[in-house]
């Protein structure tokens, strides 16, 4: 189905996406995956619970965690093996997170699911999602089957293959090699919500994706260049027209929006029993000698990433996540999980490590917040500590944290660190 033009929304920016460096690498499997750690939380919501214990066997695909409670996902074993341990481990972001730890016996054994008939309604379907522990894997995490249960009515699908953070080309590459499957996992979902209509949007910096996909019944809307393209907010807008009201769900305008990647996911546990149990991730910039788009395991150490793709000795910063969302890493001790769609190895030219200067109150944050909010009010507020002012006069709740405040400001303010902090201590206070 020929591409429609997407409609327009103001405010973003235009970022350089370097793209090129990895767009053309095929997607390959990561090798050499001796232990997985595997993280007990992948997802909004609650932890799921751990139901193995350490000396135990697991086959690939085998429930090793319980969701705990509706909002909350399955984890599976990403490799055969024996569980090593089940304890804190460090996230390399600074954190720890509770795991369970896998040594892989180098063995295929799996324990998939049975794949589900043909005649499937919406309702095993969803139940499907479910079990398979899917959840948005575009960044976010919100488990999958809780999003197609809207609590209201909707009436059309939307895929999000805008991929608009700079450097990612997982779900680009996926988009070219998976076509079909996507579009499968489009329709299951469409079934497990109740709606008929699929829109799959991609931007114009994929045209090759937005080729692939006019040759299929899903209804193509080709997108402008431009960030954040990809959140949910703005990919309804200029793929519908219809606006999600303040403080609302997407559902509330009559759409339900999902990654290429969760399709993909859908495809594989409907047609074969697969649980979310691997991922395809970007591991880029110019601190690799090799940028490479992975097929990982989840649990694979960050390390072995790396190692396939030969690090550079001038990387000075390495970003896990885009480099508009993602977050620094103080180290490549952290593991992959559902939402990890890039590694970046940076160099110097890449990064700025200038420190900040005090505010010139030009406004430019403002003028690019797609959102329409003040982040200098935000960061004044949260650095005297009154969040509820950093609510009433920056709209802190409101922001869909997309980073495009920090990159412009020419004082080099740390904006969207202030808005994570204001943000984090308004929740605590609810």
């Amino acid at each position: 189905m020929k591409a429609i033009k997407g409609k327009f929304f103001s405010r973003g920016i235009h970022l350089r996406d370097m793209k090129s460096l990895s767009s053309a690498a095929p997607v390959e499997q990561l090798a050499g995956v001796t232990e997985a750690v595997i993280p007990l939380s992948q997802h909004i919501g609650k932890p799921a619970v751990c139901i193995v214990e350490p000396g135990q066997q697991v086959k690939r695909g085998q429930l090793i965690a319980k969701a705990d409670g509706y909002v909350s996902a399955n984890v599976h074993a990403s490799v055969a093996g024996t569980v090593k341990a089940v304890e804190e481990r460090a996230d390399g972001r600074g954190g720890k997170v509770r795991c369970v730890v896998i040594e892989s016996d180098g063995s295929d054994a799996t324990d998939f699911m049975a794949p589900l008939p043909e005649n499937a309604d919406g309702a095993a379907i969803a139940a499907r999602i479910a079990e398979a522990g899917i959840v948005g894997m575009g960044g976010a995490g919100f488990p999958t089957h809780v999003k197609v249960k809207p609590a209201v009515k909707v009436d059309t699908l939307i895929l999000n293959g805008a991929e608009c953070e700079p450097y990612l080309t997982c779900d680009h590459r996926i988009m070219l090699e998976r076509t079909d499957e996507i579009v499968r996992g489009a329709q299951y979902l469409a079934k497990a919500v109740g709606v008929d209509k699929i829109v799959i949007g991609i931007e114009l910096n994929k045209p090759d994706a937005i080729a692939a996909f006019e040759k299929t019944p899903l209804n193509v809307v080709a997108l402008k260049k431009q960030y954040p393209m990809g959140s949910e907010k703005h990919l309804i807008y200029v793929c519908t027209g219809r606006k999600v009201p303040l403080g609302k769900l997407p559902a509330d305008a009559g759409v339900i929006v999902q990654n290429v990647a969760t399709a993909l996911a859908v495809c594989e546990a409907v047609e074969q029993g697969k649980p979310l149990i691997e991922r395809v991730v970007t591991v880029s910039g110019k601190g690799v000698e090799t940028p490479k788009n992975l097929r990982a395991p989840l649990g694979a150490p960050l390390s072995a990433l790396a190692a396939q793709c030969s690090v550079k000795d001038d990387a000075v910063k390495f970003v896990l996540g885009g480099p508009m969302t993602g977050s620094a890493l103080t180290g490549l001790c952290g593991s992959v999980t559902k939402t990890t769609s890039g590694l970046l190895f940076m160099t110097a030219d890449e990064t700025n490590a200038d420190e900040p200067t005090p505010c010139i109150n030009c406004g430019r944050c403002a003028d690019v917040c797609p959102m329409k909010l003040m982040p200098m009010q935000t960061e004044f507020y949260t650095n005297a500590k009154d969040y509820a002012k950093a609510d009433q006069y920056g709209g802190v709740l409101a922001c869909i944290e997309c980073g495009a405040c920090s990159y412009i400001c020419p004082a080099h303010r740390p904006l969207a660190q202030a808005i994570k902090t204001a943000k984090a201590e308004l929740r605590k206070k609810k």
